[in-house]
């Protein structure tokens, strides 16, 4: 009896991409690259481009009134090492005098995540009076923190604290916002949190960009807040 003969196996295929064939193609592939290489950078080149001459460091941070510190995640209810350095800077610009009052902004939207008052707790255990902090309890991202520290604390003119990768964009959009903004960059240890924070404000640029041109409002606005008028009242 014959033996049924075996089939030989087809290897898959693999779909490589084809390059244009002339120069003409090569050419226009190439440009069709660049342009999308400018688009993608375009955000950035905003960012960096508006804040300019706007990042200081603790030491030479202008005198003004209000501080801005902006959430960055919990630990067990405890501040992240990230946001406990914004914290410590927040601090140092108290007790050297070069503020009189720190906003913290941050998200309280269930029961059991409160970055505002983890913030707040942590700034009274490094000798800032309570009732020099302001809670910002819906502090969902940087642009909404931006335009409720304008509308609803009436924040004219702030000190910015945030880590390096993130200080330009938050001065960028609290500039969109209408406050005026100086921005102190929190160093930080370059491990994957770094990283994965620098490469993020890549794509949220383009979403700086959009907020600063169609300022939307964010995402819960509410009530003006005295909050702010009266720490600085305390100060006085």
């Amino acid at each position: 009896m014959d033996r049924p003969t075996r089939r030989p196996t087809r290897r898959p295929t693999r779909l490589r991409p084809r390059l244009p064939r002339t120069r003409a193609g090569r050419r226009r592939l190439v440009q069709a690259v660049m342009a999308v290489c400018v688009l993608a950078l375009a955000p950035a080149t905003w960012v960096y481009g508006v804040t300019g001459d706007r990042l200081r460091t603790t030491a030479d941070a202008p005198r003004t009134e209000v501080a801005v510190v902006f959430g960055a995640g919990l630990w067990d209810g405890e501040p992240s090492p990230y946001l406990a350095h914004r914290l410590d800077a927040a601090a140092k610009l108290y007790h050297e005098g070069r503020i009189k009052v720190v906003l913290v902004t941050g998200d309280n939207s269930r029961a059991d995540y409160d970055e505002p008052d983890a913030m707040r707790a942590y700034l009274t255990g490094h000798g800032v009076p309570g009732s020099r902090i302001v809670t910002d309890y819906a502090g969902f991202d940087t642009w909404d923190s931006c335009v409720r520290a304008k509308r609803i604390f009436g924040v004219d003119r702030a000190v910015l604290v945030s880590q390096g990768f993130h200080i330009r964009r938050a001065v960028a959009l609290c500039q969109a916002a209408g406050i005026d903004s100086y921005g102190v960059g929190v160093d930080a240890v370059h491990d994957a949190t770094w990283y994965y924070g620098g490469a993020r404000e890549v794509f949220a640029a383009g979403k700086a960009v959009l907020d600063a041109v169609f300022r939307p409002d964010p995402r819960f606005l509410g009530p003006k807040e005295p909050g702010v008028a009266r720490a600085l009242a305390d100060a006085r």
